[in-house]
């Protein structure tokens, strides 16, 4: 149960970790954080998104009642593997990461047992990066998923839904690690590799003077963390290649659609593309 009382500890203040810090000290929650970047830190402070920071912070580590792992996927477990031997007993440990497959499991089998780490991951985000980007209103009419496995909790399941609550998410579910792989891999992974593809298939530069909405919508997500989404890819690249397949073997169903002057069913495609999109505008 969050009360108060609870001290969070935000480790990584990009633009998720740094939103997660305004919204809750918007709430007169205390907040702390630890950043390799002391320029992060103290831009933080000034904004009044936390009361202390520091680049080691073993003295917040002991405080902390509840520590969000605002880290890069590969750095998750290496962290945790250096620092549990801090955390105060009790204490709730989540993260942000967009796979959960290979952390999740393996957190849980290191961790001590007076600790408990529930994964989680906030459907948001900005083609920016860095906590000078932090805005809390990118959860208002987002998606917060809870991945919770055998090892968890109830409290630990509800402490998450009402840390998502007050963080002011749309919407609220549960999935266990390996679908919300298989979901991500479709709705967020194969799309930016998609946008990525289309920016990729030949030097486009030339062509901003004459872009319209349609090109600018579809490629805005191409402006991408090279760093952090190597991790997610690689990560779940067994899931994410059969996504490619799938989208290559469509794409390739409209191509021969075209060649073979069926306009019967290029209009089926249309029509059936349409209707499914209208059940994201709701």
């Amino acid at each position: 149960m969050i009360t108060k009382d609870t001290r969070f500890l935000i480790v990584g203040l990009g633009l998720i970790g740094g939103s997660y810090a305004r919204a809750l000290s918007k709430q007169g929650f205390s907040v702390d954080a630890i950043d390799l970047q002391q320029e992060s830190l103290d831009y933080a402070k000034a904004q009044g998104m936390i009361k202390h920071g520091a680049t080691l912070g073993n003295e917040l580590i002991q405080q902390a009642d509840v520590i969000i792992l605002a880290v890069y996927p590969n750095a998750i477990l290496p962290w945790i593997k250096q620092h549990q031997s801090l955390i105060k007993t009790n204490a709730l440990l989540t993260d942000v990461c967009g796979v959960k497959q290979g952390i999740v499991e393996d957190v849980q089998a290191i961790l001590r047992t007076d600790l408990e780490f529930i994964a989680s991951h906030p459907m948001a985000g900005k083609e920016v990066s860095g906590v000078q980007y932090a805005d809390d209103t990118i959860f208002h009419n987002a998606n917060f998923i809870i991945t919770p496995t055998g090892n968890n909790t109830i409290s630990a399941i509800e402490c998450m839904q009402e840390f998502a609550e007050l963080l002011g998410f749309a919407n609220i579910s549960i999935l266990d690690p390996m679908e919300h792989d298989k979901m991500i891999g479709f709705v967020s992974q194969l799309t930016h590799a998609i946008a990525v593809s289309l920016m990729n298939t030949n030097d486009n530069t030339h062509l901003v003077d004459y872009t319209g909405d349609s090109f600018r919508d579809l490629t805005r997500i191409a402006r991408i963390n090279e760093v952090l989404w190597s991790e997610l890819f690689f990560m779940n690249k067994d899931i994410l290649i059969r996504e490619i397949e799938d989208f290559v073997a469509e794409i390739n169903h409209l191509k021969n659609t075209l060649q073979n002057n069926d306009e019967k069913e290029l209009k089926r495609l249309f029509v059936q593309a349409t209707e499914r999109r209208k059940l994201f505008d709701r």
